[in-house]
């Protein structure tokens, strides 16, 4: 749209499209409510053509499921990010304090000589930064602050941001990130590809943005968890990282959360008739299984 529009003239401009409203007021409360451009501009693509035109018989609340789908799948796909992200944090620190103590571990020569010296700095610096942020707020923070003069790395690392922790771990040293892969049973260098893959979904279904359609420029290297997978153009998609989650989530947790996408999967394809709901499994990366 190149210009503003009331609810009124955007369900007139999806009528014009051959999209079907069945019941108007029904339309315009849910755009009123999550807005035009998330549920409708956000999800259309897939109910559209190459030549830019809907498919036959496309209905406006064939494309909210759509939508509600994706936001099920992003809170699914939160709560056991956030058991992978608290294992992470809780090896993390250990083994940091066990290898450097309490107070030396922001040291640059416990880092990988081989990192760009910008980079370390720029991790020591912004994790000093959050720990200074938090003095006075955040209570272990304070504490240890207060009565010890400095934040242990166990403490410290509850504070930081995922894409942080992130970046810390593909910084420490190989023989660090051996002994945290480890506690996985996997190579160092698919936790650091999980681990940033893992970092922009995160941010993905904080900002309420699109999940399903998920594809990361940083490829994982899958063959360790599934040889029979095929990859399609050295990028990770959403399959890929819900089924390296198996490596950090015990067996009911993981297969809890297969069940419930799989729930979620079922329900989309009760809704939605004018295309084959086998495209968006084709789109998350299951179908290539």
């Amino acid at each position: 749209m190149k210009e503003y529009k009331n609810n009124k003239e955007l369900i007139e401009h999806l009528e014009n499209k051959n999209v079907i409203i069945d019941d108007k007021n029904i339309a315009m409360n849910i755009i009123d409510n999550y807005s035009y451009y998330s549920v409708v501009n956000t999800y259309k693509y897939v109910f559209k053509k190459d030549d830019n035109t809907y498919f036959e018989n496309v209905h406006f609340d064939e494309i909210y499921s759509l939508y509600k789908f994706d936001k099920n799948i992003r809170t699914i796909f939160l709560k056991y990010a956030l058991e992978l992200e608290l294992k992470i944090r809780g090896i993390m620190g250990n083994i940091l304090a066990k290898n450097y103590g309490l107070n030396s571990y922001l040291n640059k020569e416990n880092f990988d000589e081989l990192a760009d010296e910008n980079d370390i700095n720029n991790i020591i610096n912004s994790i000093n930064d959050e720990i200074d942020t938090n003095k006075g707020k955040h209570p272990a923070i304070t504490h240890y602050d207060q009565t010890y003069g400095f934040v242990p790395p166990f403490v410290a690392i509850k504070i930081l941001s995922f894409g942080q922790v992130s970046r810390l771990y593909g910084l420490l040293k190989q023989s660090v990130r051996n002994e945290i892969a480890k506690k996985f049973n996997i190579s160092p260098k698919l936790l650091k590809q999980i681990l940033v893959n893992m970092t922009l979904a995160r941010n993905i279904c904080a900002h309420s943005d699109r999940l399903f359609s998920f594809h990361s420029k940083f490829f994982m290297t899958f063959k360790l968890i599934d040889s029979t997978y095929k990859v399609n153009n050295n990028s990770t998609n959403l399959y890929m990282l819900i089924r390296s989650m198996e490596k950090f989530l015990n067996e009911q947790d993981y297969k809890d959360l297969i069940n419930l996408v799989n729930e979620e999967y079922k329900k989309l394809k009760e809704s939605i008739k004018s295309i084959d709901a086998s495209v968006i499994l084709k789109i998350m990366g299951y179908l290539n299984v």
